[in-house]
C-alpha cells in the first residue's frame, strides 16, 4: 500500500519543507515530493509539523519493568511501547553495572528482539560495570570492577552489532583494551570517571568522542582544574548528551553547554521508568524512590531520571531557549550522529523507516505516527 502524509511542515533533519508530501510504501519513506499518487492513502496533518521519531540512547525501563533487573523481551516491549507514548520511536535500552552472566543474557535478549520484532530497538547501551568507584553514582559498588581481557572478549563476541554504546571509565582500562572495543564498532562513552582535563583529552585523542550524561558522575569545570566537563566542552569532536530535567544539572549549565557544543549537544532521558508511575524500585543493592518527581536512592543520589524525551524537548525550548527546529535536532539528528546511526534514524529521507512525531509549534501537543 502507498501512503502519503500531506499538509504539514516537514522537519527533515536538514531543512524544513513546507509544500511536499511524504510518500511511504511498506513502512519505508520512498520520496518527498509535490505530487500525490492517485492511489495513496492520505494522512492529513492539517498544518502541523512532522519530524523523525526521537532517539533515546539511554533508557533503563518503561512503565513496568527495569531492564537491568529483568533483561527479557517483555521488558523491551515495555520500553518500546512506553517510549512511543512520548514521541520516541528509537531506543538503546540501557543495562547498568551487572554481573557477566546478566550482561550476556541482556545481549542475547536484545539481539533476538531486534531480529524478531525490531520496534525501533537499534541495539543496547552497556553502562558499566567498568567504572571508577569514586564516581559510581547510584551504581552498586560491589558490582563495579576492573575490566579483564577475558570478560571484554566475551562481551565483544556476544555483542557484535548489538552493543552500540558502552559507558566506561577510560582510566580503568589499558589503551589496548579500549582499542579492542573501538575496533569492534562499539562507541565508547566516558562516564562515571575520575579523569582530569589532561587525561580526558588524551582519551579523546584515542578515539572516545562521547561522554555519558554531561555534568553527572564526572569532574566539574574549575578555573584551574577544568575537569572532564571542561575537556568535553573544549573539544569540538566530543558529543555531550544531557538529562534536561532541572535536577541532573541547572538549566543555566545546560544553556552554556548548548552554546558551546551546538550540533554535538543532544538529549537523553536516562529514565529509570517513564511516566512517573513507579513510585519505588529495588534490585539487589540498587534502589530508587520517586521524590518530588525525581528518582533518588537511599543515600539521596539521583538514581536515573523520570523525564521522557518529549519532556526534554519541551524543556529545551522553554529553558535552554533554543528554536523548535534546534530542539528537534537535539532529539533526532544530533543523537543519531553521536552513535554512528545517522543512516538509520534521525531524518525524514528516502530509505528511512516511516516512524514520526507530529506536533504543534511549541511542542505542547504531539503524537507518534508509525506506518
Amino acid at each position: 500500500m502507498i501512503q502519503a502524509i500531506i499538509n504539514g511542515q516537514i522537519f527533515t533533519g536538514e531543512k524544513i519543507e513546507t509544500d511536499k508530501a511524504i510518500i511511504i510504501e511498506n513502512g519505508v519513506i520512498k520520496a518527498l515530493q509535490n505530487e500525490i499518487p492517485a492511489n495513496a492513502k492520505l494522512t492529513d496533518l492539517a498544518g502541523k509539523n512532522i519530524a523523525a521519531g526521537f532517539l533515546d540512547i539511554q533508557i533503563n525501563g518503561g512503565q513496568k519493568y527495569y531492564f537491568s533487573q529483568q533483561p527479557t523481551e517483555e521488558t523491551l516491549h515495555d520500553i518500546c511501547d512506553s517510549s512511543l507514548q512520548f514521541a520516541t520511536t528509537y531506543t538503546l535500552p540501557c543495562l547498568i553495572s551487572s554481573t557477566q552472566p546478566n550482561i550476556l543474557k541482556a545481549i542475547d535478549t536484545v539481539g533476538n528482539f531486534m531480529q524478531r520484532h525490531g520496534k525501533g530497538v537499534l541495539g543496547m547501551h552497556l553502562e558499566g560495570p567498568y567504572l571508577n568507584p569514586q564516581k559510581k553514582g547510584a551504581h552498586v559498588a560491589s558490582i563495579i570492577r576492573k575490566p579483564t581481557n577475558k570478560e571484554l572478549k566475551e562481551i565483544i563476541n556476544a555483542g557484535k552489532d548489538i552493543i552500540k554504546v558502552m559507558t566506561v571509565a577510560p582510566e580503568c582500562f589499558t589503551d589496548e583494551q579500549l582499542q579492542m572495543l573501538i575496533d569492534n564498532g562499539i562507541v565508547l562513552s566516558a562516564g562515571h570517571t575520575d579523569m582530569d582535563y589532561e587525561q580526558a583529552q588524551y582519551y579523546f585523542a584515542k578515539g572516545i568522542k562521547l561522554v555519558t550524561h554531561l555534568y553527572n558522575a564526572m569532574n566539574q569545570m574549575g578555573h584551574r582544574s577544568p575537569g572532564l566537563v571542561g575537556a568535553a566542552l573544549d573539544n569540538d569532536e566530543v558529543y555531550t548528551p544531557i538529562i534536561l530535567d532541572g535536577a541532573h544539572c541547572h538549566y543555566a549549565a545546560a544553556r552554556i553547554a548548548q552554546k558551546l557544543k551546538r550540533e554535538k549537544y543532544f538529549l537523553i532521558s536516562d529514565a529509570a521508568f517513564l511516566g512517573r508511575v513507579v513510585p519505588h524500585f529495588e534490585w539487589g543493592a540498587f534502589n530508587a524512590t520517586l521524590v518530588d518527581g525525581f528518582y533518588r536512592n537511599k543515600e539521596g543520589n539521583l538514581a536515573g531520571a523520570s523525564i521522557s524525551m518529549a519532556e526534554a524537548v519541551q524543556n529545551a525550548i522553554r529553558y535552554v531557549k533554543v528554536s523548535l527546529d534546534e530542539a528537534i535536532k537535539m532529539a533526532t539528528v544530533n543523537a543519531s550522529h553521536a552513535i554512528n546511526m545517522q543512516h538509520k534514524a534521525g531524518y525524514i529521507k528516502p530509505g528511512y523507516p516511516a516512524r514520526f512525531v507530529a506536533f504543534n509549534n511549541d511542542f505542547s501537543q504531539y503524537e507518534t505516527l508509525l506506518f
